[in-house]
């Protein structure tokens, strides 16, 4: 381990800031990665050079391939990150080679709420500041493509309305037409700015044009973001990014960024961005960090390419999907299992004492302010009563043929009856195993038991296959997923919503699997329902495409693709020794 154990556990940053990092270069010969495939950014991170993956174009998966997800979390998480490195670092304490392939978080929750997303205690990823501040650049790529595109958009709009179809035909172009209310593309910053989520352009005249409303996302939720998420290649992402559709024009019919002019600048801008970062975990595993869609907005997991890479090099890959089983994991199956052909192993269901007290009627939980006693002391009443949410996560992910280990992340408060209830009832629900996980206190060594079950979990007999054919219409796979993962009875649509599929089927893009944008804190639209809702009605208001990264958007309840800045953001507690350079703050 590159750090000493103590105890009481430190702070994150600390126990990161006291490793010693390994250089790069000689954790990645340790997986057979050779040098001339790495791209150094200092000693201690790298991008890995995707020739990797054109010379081992015809060696099979070997790796065993491991999804982490969650039941339905509090708004402070529930430790997936950290469970997932946490067995990264177990795995290799019983002797496999392992790897975690992850999601680089937004600067947005960095500085919000979350204050980071390496992970936590000793099972982080290092170097954390790093990891979290920036890293190589990825998201800002993901930013300047998209926001070229949004000018490209705007100028082409202004240009036109200025000159004649015989100059444009001067210049080797023709008129778009563009519908200016058929707009889909909007800017996007990586930061929580509430009040971008609708703005004005344009203004100050006619040389500034053209005058119309529009708004901003944020970065995480671009749909470029979600293209080098889902891209297999450089040319793969080529195509994809010429395929995204940012307007229709007058007579309905879809433009292109393509039709724009600018999916070739857009992909020199995110060339580097496809490259997996490589760092390690804090007991030298291999760790690839790569892309950031949101889980809650698109579809919530990392590359496609890191887990190609890795699948190659490692006994286990070990990755993770968004917030709980109804979000990430169903898209990480039905989009990015779909689109990349690797299949998981064995799924690791993260279960917190408290969450499950939350769903069983438990006090509020809000981020910066002190728990109720009722998540703090002993209360089997209120777990019992919330165990429907584990029960329901346990019964999606059997849905998929895959075995289910539940891991239970311990906390000091927790009690061995309450891990004992919660065991029995993972049991009863068909889980494959139920294990209490310690790698917050003692990194790879409190995974152990965790590593152990997936190992066999991983390697029973099952059948692993999707929820929905991409032949049922949109409307149908909307309703098969609101079923089946979410519990509801039945679905309605606005009209703004029914004409929008309308449209896109029309256009040729029923064929799609679909991305639903809905809250992380509920199986429901509803973050208020907590527990396992039934037979509730589910409403679509408002149904996006993503032509590029392949996959229909219906966004449902309250959802925003522009989160806000809380009352005391993060970033209140962080700061900089400007002697040392030592950063304080991040967890």
């Amino acid at each position: 381990m590159s750090v000493i154990r103590t105890n009481p556990v430190p702070h994150d940053v600390e126990i990161a800031q006291s490793a010693t990092i390994r250089p790069i270069s000689e954790i990645a010969a340790r997986y057979g990665l050779e040098e001339h495939f790495l791209e150094h950014y200092g000693e201690s991170k790298a991008k890995v050079r995707l020739e990797f993956l054109a010379e081992h174009k015809k060696q099979e998966k070997r790796a065993k391939y491991i999804d982490v997800t969650a039941i339905t979390p509090t708004p402070l998480g529930e430790g997936k990150t950290t469970t997932t490195i946490g067995l990264t670092q177990g795995l290799g304490f019983i002797g496999k080679k392992s790897i975690a392939t992850i999601r680089q978080p937004s600067m947005g929750p960095t500085f919000g709420i979350k204050g980071g997303a390496a992970g936590g205690g000793y099972s982080q990823i290092v170097p954390m500041t790093d990891f979290n501040l920036h890293l190589t650049g990825d998201i800002h790529a993901v930013s300047a493509a998209h926001n070229l595109c949004a000018a490209a958009l705007d100028a082409r709009m202004y240009h036109e309305s200025r000159w004649s179809e015989a100059y444009f035909e001067k210049l080797g172009l023709k008129k778009l037409n563009i519908d200016p209310y058929s707009i889909l593309w909007r800017r996007v910053v990586d930061m929580n700015d509430r009040t971008l989520r609708k703005i004005v352009i344009g203004m100050g005249g006619l040389d500034n044009g053209p005058l119309r409303e529009a708004g901003y996302d944020i970065s995480v939720a671009s749909e470029v973001m979600a293209v080098l998420a889902l891209a297999t290649s450089l040319d793969d992402l080529r195509k994809r990014l010429g395929k995204i559709v940012v307007a229709l024009d007058r007579s309905g019919n879809a433009i292109t960024t393509e039709d724009l002019g600018v999916a070739g600048a857009m992909t020199i801008l995110m060339k580097d961005a496809l490259k997996p970062n490589a760092l390690q975990t804090l007991e030298e595993q291999l760790a690839f960090v790569h892309a950031g869609p949101f889980a809650n907005i698109a579809h919530g997991n990392s590359s496609i390419v890191a887990d190609l890479i890795a699948t190659q090099i490692a006994d286990y890959v070990v990755t993770e999907s968004g917030f709980g089983a109804d979000m990430g994991f169903e898209k990480f199956m039905d989009i990015k299992c779909r689109a990349s052909g690797l299949m998981p192993d064995a799924v690791v269901l993260v279960a917190t004492v408290r969450a499950l007290k939350m769903h069983g009627g438990g006090p509020k939980v809000t981020p910066g302010k002190p728990l109720s006693t009722a998540y703090t002391e002993e209360n089997l009443e209120l777990l019992q009563k919330g165990l429907c949410n584990l029960t329901a996560h346990i019964g999606v992910i059997k849905k998929y043929g895959l075995p289910v280990v539940v891991s239970i992340n311990s906390f000091p408060t927790d009690t061995e009856a309450e891990h004992g209830i919660i065991r029995e009832a993972a049991f009863e629900a068909g889980a494959f195993d139920a294990v209490v996980t310690k790698g917050w206190a003692l990194g790879g060594e409190g995974a152990a038991d965790l590593a152990h079950a997936v190992d066999k979990a991983a390697s029973s007999q099952h059948q692993a296959k999707l929820l929905y054919p991409l032949e049922l219409s949109i409307k149908e796979k909307i309703e098969t997923i609101a079923r089946e993962v979410y519990g509801a009875g039945s679905v309605v649509y606005t009209d703004d919503a029914s004409e929008a599929i309308d449209k896109y089927t029309a256009l040729g893009y029923g064929n799609f699997p679909i991305c639903m944008a809905k809250t992380q804190y509920s199986f429901s639209h509803d973050p208020l329902m907590k527990g396992a809702p039934k037979g509730y009605v589910f409403p679509v208001r408002e149904v996006r495409l993503s032509a590029g990264a392949g996959f229909i958007v219906p966004i449902t309840g309250e959802i925003t693709t522009m989160p806000g800045l809380p009352s005391k953001p993060a970033f209140i507690g962080m700061d900089i020794d400007t002697k040392t350079g030592r950063i304080t703050g991040l967890s």
